[in-house]
């Protein structure tokens, strides 16, 4: 690898990058590597921008590999960390975690990778072995599963505006293939 991304990120507004940013930016050096900063200041649990465009870049190859200071810094579960990494590796893109002293690209670090992705699996199948139990128990106390019924059960949904929404959507189908009516043909 020679030119490579550093991704680092904090889980809230009120801590700071910089010991993550000086451990990545010491490792690029003492590797004779280029790179990039990529720097997620503020993460919610669902958006993580910075990341998103980061992985992007990487799905065009424009860097050869990653690297972070932990691996929880990248990922948030073990699936989501499986999946991105599983996905980088295949595509020939190396993925290195300074902290965690894990480099994917190696034969020690796939071995690693495979240990991790087997442990990912194992959860997963534990989870939705225990959700089953829970909810064969709840139904013979006799508890209907789901979500309670709530107020917007008991009202009339609004439907205006459904029915052209629809039309529209057949209308712009139709111009990708070259095909052009007015509105009103499609509201028959």
């Amino acid at each position: 690898m020679r030119h490579i991304a550093l991704y680092f990120r904090v889980s809230t507004s009120s801590q700071t990058n910089e010991n993550q940013k000086i451990r990545l930016i010491e490792y690029a050096e003492r590797n004779s590597y280029t790179y990039d900063l990529y720097e997620e200041v503020e993460s919610t649990r669902k958006t993580r921008p910075v990341k998103q465009a980061l992985l992007a870049k990487l799905r065009k190859k424009e860097y050869e590999g990653v690297v972070v200071y932990k691996l929880d810094r990248w990922a948030r579960s073990s699936t989501e960390l499986i999946l991105d990494t599983k996905e980088l590796l295949d595509k020939g893109i190396g993925f290195i975690s300074v902290s965690d002293n894990l480099d994917f690209t190696t034969a020690t670090g796939k071995l690693h990778f495979q240990i991790l992705s087997a442990f990912a699996e194992f959860e997963r199948e534990f989870i939705r072995e225990r959700t089953i139990e829970g909810l064969n128990r709840a139904k013979s106390q006799g508890k209907i599963p789901g979500r309670p019924k709530g107020s917007k059960d008991s009202k009339c949904r609004r439907k205006s505006g459904y029915i052209l929404r629809e039309a529209m959507k057949r209308q712009k189908i139709d111009e990708t293939h070259g095909i052009n009516k007015s509105i009103e043909s499609y509201l028959n």
